[in-house]
């Protein structure tokens, strides 16, 4: 989706191989949080192969008389009129437990097309390894979507922007030197398309509507006009796209309906379906003229392929949200003329993991990161809840405008509180990492950036030495992506005093920081604890790499001498290698045989700590959808029986509760592991509760509604 302007190898390789000492993992850290290991993946590149080499559409020839075309600016379905009705619902934002009951919802409020990204980053998490199971199960998603009657409409990128990290690409693009040059001709780039449609198109080539499948339409890039100007490039995908997929199918691109946006990002003819996407509420026909011209004649039915149903909301706002019936009214002023849209969103869903996206205001320092709900406002919320104005409202337009009775509407799925979640704290971060003797560590004389050490997502510690001075000193990073928490302690404190909290940058404030004098025998030692919150999505300062990406500043001095330690914690989709309970446990035993650091305020830290609960669920029966609430707590994430639910931050809100679908819970006891990075709850207690809460911190007074 594009943001509304109009209202609103080789030498990196090298230098890591020199900066990493040894190869084996660290004990100690890997004992606590193995459930939480970013799996290691091979560097290698499989073979890119060429389109041709995948070009066999020709044996699945259309055999069952099924046929989606355009003629006489409308759409056809086997020769029928056909109005497209439809809804954004993305795969990976969902439980796939819960896609039926997704789909069902959509289908309940009249849509009969589904729309859905595919996130690369997702499908190819390390160079040449390729994922499709779980979350990533496309093909399973698609032939639910057909067996439920629902068309399909996907949308293969490369780049995807859905408030998704990096708009889909992968992280991985930034350990490759050079690093490709994203949407262009650049042949490096295109390589790296290649193999990944080559991989993920012919997927889709049986599941064609006219092999008997759902997919009606596939799109090249998206809303590629906002962005740049290169013409072969995208003839490039158009090619690759027919030759994996062959020459029927419907290609279209979708850009902001503006001239200048469809000049740069259509392809004029009958080669490729030219659709428009504007903001809500704007008269519709006037765009839909402008459209047409860049269509062949007869071949522009009027689409809005993302009719914004609300908005996104980032860290520090109010919740976005939009007004029912003025959105079901400008959705009526389409369908009413024979025009056709989709819903962006039917349903928002849930940025699991380390996924969400950013985006950026007057320049790069300007950064604003994605909550982890992507509720988005949309008819179907975020738990799948369908009993709201907006849907009602949605729903009483589209009846008016399909020839056949909708199906009932499900009923919500139900939610329950399982009380109160008594933590424990089982060991601050820094103990889990071996200073003196990690084999897991890169040095180098400057900072290295996270993605230079392999670690695409969450969070790197910095350290290094400095002297103290009386009076202290000033600490300043010019370009640090995203937020640093800062640390000191003398390195040879014989009472194991714990590393002094010191002060956050953050990189939209780009803040100097005092260093007190602590007055250490020997020099001091600095952390600098850095958190990727999430890459750009959209926008002109998409190049987003991770990390202090820049020196290191002492008053005004450079400092040099770095050791960089990855801290790999696992991301959607990945599955953890060992038992968390029994590892986290073990680590306890191992720390509290430990002798004990002098610490007062055990409860007030504001250094960093893993925390761990139980709850029980008595019967299969109460296992049911429910959120977690942060009330009290501060900044972190959290893992719920191995999964990675994502970031909560009810300190800057507006969300306070995470939502934890039914699926990710059991009959009997579930286990929960938190990372609080700033100030636990003094009472070291969660709540679940049964409704979702974005009335947290300054931003969350009140609502932020768009018209």
């Amino acid at each position: 989706m594009r943001i509304r302007s109009k209202k609103s190898s080789g030498e990196v390789s090298k230098l890591v191989a020199m900066a990493k000492k040894g190869s084996s993992k660290t004990a100690i850290f890997f004992i606590f949080v193995s459930f939480i290991l970013f799996c290691a993946f091979l560097p290698v590149f499989a073979p890119l192969p060429s389109f041709h080499s995948h070009s066999s559409h020709h044996s699945h020839r259309n055999t069952v008389n099924r046929k989606f075309e355009i003629a006489s600016d409308r759409f056809w379905r086997d020769g029928e009129p056909f109005q497209i009705i439809g809804g954004d619902v993305h795969y990976f934002r969902v439980h796939p437990e819960y896609w039926e009951d997704r789909l069902l919802k959509a289908k309940a409020l009249g849509l009969n097309t589904i729309q859905t990204y595919v996130p690369w980053n997702l499908h190819e998490p390390a160079p040449g390894k390729f994922v499709f199971e779980g979350f990533a199960n496309i093909e399973a998603f698609l032939n639910l979507c057909h067996k439920l009657g629902l068309l399909v409409m996907i949308r293969p990128g490369p780049y995807i922007c859905a408030e998704w990290d990096w708009g889909g690409f992968p992280g991985w693009f930034y350990s490759m030197n050079p690093t490709p040059r994203l949407r262009s001709s650049d042949p490096t780039y295109l390589q790296l398309v290649e193999r990944w449609w080559g991989n993920l198109l012919p997927k889709f080539l049986p599941l064609l509507y006219d092999n008997g499948g759902p997919i009606i339409m596939v799109q090249i890039e998206n809303e590629f006009g906002s962005y740049g100007d290169d013409k072969a490039y995208l003839h490039h995908l158009v090619t690759l796209a027919r030759g994996h997929l062959g020459h029927d199918v419907i290609l279209y691109t979708t850009d902001g309906g503006v001239r200048e946006n469809l000049e740069k990002g259509s392809i004029r003819g009958d080669a490729v379906f030219t659709a428009v996407d504007f903001s809500t509420g704007d008269d519709p026909w006037p765009i839909f003229k402008l459209q047409k011209e860049f269509n062949a004649p007869g071949k522009s039915p009027p689409l809005s392929a993302e009719f914004y149903t609300g908005w996104l909301t980032h860290w520090g706002e109010k919740i976005a949200t939009t007004d029912a019936d003025f959105t079901a009214a400008a959705l009526e002023n389409i369908l009413q003329k024979n025009g056709s849209a989709v819903l962006y969103m039917a349903h928002g869903g849930t940025n699991f993991g380390f996924y969400n996206g950013a985006n950026t205001g007057v320049d790069e320092a300007d950064y604003k990161p994605d909550l982890t709900s992507y509720d988005y406002d949309a008819p179907i919320r975020e738990s799948g809840d369908v009993d709201n104005s907006k849907f009602n409202a949605i729903r009483r337009v589209i009846a008016r405008y399909t020839s056949v009775p909708l199906p009932s509407v499900p009923s919500n799925n139900e939610k329950a509180r399982y009380g109160p979640i008594h933590l424990q704290r089982k060991a601050f971060l820094f103990d889990t990492l071996d200073f003196t003797n990690s084999t897991n560590v890169f040095e180098s004389e400057t900072p290295m950036p996270m993605d230079y050490v392999g670690q695409l997502f969450g969070f790197i510690l910095y350290v290094t030495e400095y002297r103290g001075k009386i009076g202290g000193r000033i600490l300043f990073i010019p370009k640090l992506h995203d937020r640093a928490q800062v640390f000191i302690s003398c390195p040879s404190e014989e009472n194991g005093a714990r590393p002094t909290y010191v002060g956050t940058i953050e990189r939209w404030l780009n803040n100097k920081l005092s260093l007190p004098d602590v007055k250490c025998h020997s020099k001091t030692n600095l952390f600098i604890l850095v958190e990727n919150m999430g890459r750009v999505n959209y926008g002109a300062f998409i190049f987003d790499r991770k990390g202090i990406l820049s020196s290191v500043y002492l008053d005004g001095e450079k400092v040099k001498g770095w050791k960089m330690f990855p801290i790999p914690l696992h991301n959607l989709n990945e599955m953890s290698t060992y038992n968390p309970i029994t590892q986290a446990f073990a680590f306890s035993k191992i720390t509290s045989s430990r002798k004990k650091f002098i610490y007062k305020h055990e409860n007030s830290s504001k250094e960093p700590a893993f925390y761990s609960g139980h709850f029980s669920i008595d019967k299969s029966s109460q296992v049911m959808d429910t959120f977690i609430s942060f009330s009290n707590w501060g900044k972190g994430i959290v893992f719920v029986n191995d999964f990675n639910i994502g970031r909560y931050w009810p300190l800057r809100g507006p969300q306070c509760n995470l939502y934890v679908p039914a699926p990710l819970l059991k009959q009997g006891d579930n286990f929960l592991v938190i990372l609080e990075l700033e100030s636990p709850d003094p009472e070291l207690v969660l709540h679940t509760v049964d409704e979702p809460d974005f009335t947290c911190g300054s931003s969350g007074m009140s609502l932020h509604q768009l018209k």
